[in-house]
């Protein structure tokens, strides 16, 4: 979609009036921190708004959900929550090797943005904000648990490519490499452990995984810790000769539906991706994230709880607030 796309806006005397009641509010301190209730007066049907949106798009495409989700985590890791990646920029985030042909879900993020700018005054609502509330609403809709959304972040100016490709984890990394990167962004084992299981819903491209299926690290052969049927089906899948761009689902049996499935399948050697096995199965795995996974993989509840914390704690990465930044009209390009 063109970064020139353009919205409704509403009334400019409506507009007058809520900034007024905007600017009492950051003059109050709520420029340095974020609250649920940030927008209570100056846009109260935001939530809702937003959560009627990612409903159509989940409808329209399951996988949306998963992708909406994969968003927000990759913008919070580059330059904190700051709304970096939506940006259309030739060396921006969008085209770094972890997003390129693989972070999705813009045109919808586009058309909340639009939906938001209708209903509310323009330069009101963050892109930033919007992402994490399309988040946390992408996992309820598809059954996983609710959280409360801390809302008054500001959209960043700058997009790294350079830093998406050091920061965002790899499939292809070791536990303790991801478990360092985590610990870059101040977020523990836990958060490691919670946060992958959003693999509980959504799809990979082979790229990221056949590496695995025939002639894992040199071996002629593929890699031990994959069930051998689930080897199988993937080869017919993945073949050898394909382009890579073929997906198969992150949890096998449970595809879009958010639950603790994601572990059961760990446990029985079926994470699809390396990174999702190796919390289990690699001799990392021993001392940091194995247990975890047991306890998750036996207890849903545990699980939800958990992960609702990991994803209210990254989305406080780096956070713009007060007259940092700035609130982006359209979501693609700064103002």
């Amino acid at each position: 979609m063109s970064a020139s796309r353009t919205c409704h806006s509403s009334s400019p005397f409506l507009v007058i009036i809520l900034l007024g009641v905007l600017l009492c509010l950051m003059s109050t301190g709520a420029e340095s921190q974020l609250s649920p209730t940030f927008y209570s007066q100056s846009c109260p049907s935001l939530q809702k708004i937003v959560r009627r949106q990612v409903l159509n798009a989940i409808k329209n495409e399951t996988r949306m959900a998963a992708s909406l989700l994969r968003l927000h985590f990759h913008d919070c890791f580059v330059n904190g929550c700051d709304g970096s990646i939506l940006l259309d920029l030739d060396d921006g985030e969008k085209f770094a090797l972890p997003n390129i042909n693989s972070a999705r879900g813009y045109e919808v993020v586009d058309n909340i943005k639009c939906a938001v700018e209708s209903a509310c005054p323009s330069n009101i609502v963050s892109c930033a904000d919007i992402l994490a509330l399309a988040a946390r609403d992408s996992v309820l809709l598809s059954g996983g648990p609710s959280w409360k959304v801390p809302l008054g972040r500001r959209d960043g100016l700058v997009s790294n490519q350079t830093l998406a490709n050091t920061n965002l984890p790899s499939p292809f990394e070791s536990v303790s490499q991801i478990i360092a990167k985590f610990a870059n962004m101040d977020l523990n084992i836990t958060d490691v452990v919670t946060l992958s299981g959003a693999h509980t819903i959504g799809l990979a491209r082979c790229a990221l995984f056949s590496n695995r299926l025939f002639n894992f690290s040199g071996t002629g052969a593929p890699d031990p810790t994959m069930d051998a049927d689930m080897v199988e089906d993937l080869q017919s899948v993945c073949p050898q000769t394909g382009d890579g761009n073929t997906t198969a689902p992150l949890d096998r049996n449970s595809t879009d539906a958010f639950d603790n499935h994601y572990f059961v399948n760990i446990l029985a050697n079926k994470g699809l991706l390396s990174s999702d096995q190796g919390l289990f199965s690699s001799d990392d795995a021993a001392s940091t994230t194995r247990e975890l996974v047991r306890a998750y993989s036996q207890n849903q509840t545990l699980f939800f709880a958990d992960f609702a914390n990991s994803m209210a704690k990254m989305g406080n990465i780096g956070v713009l607030t007060g007259s940092s930044g700035e609130v982006r009209t359209n979501c693609r390009v700064v103002n």
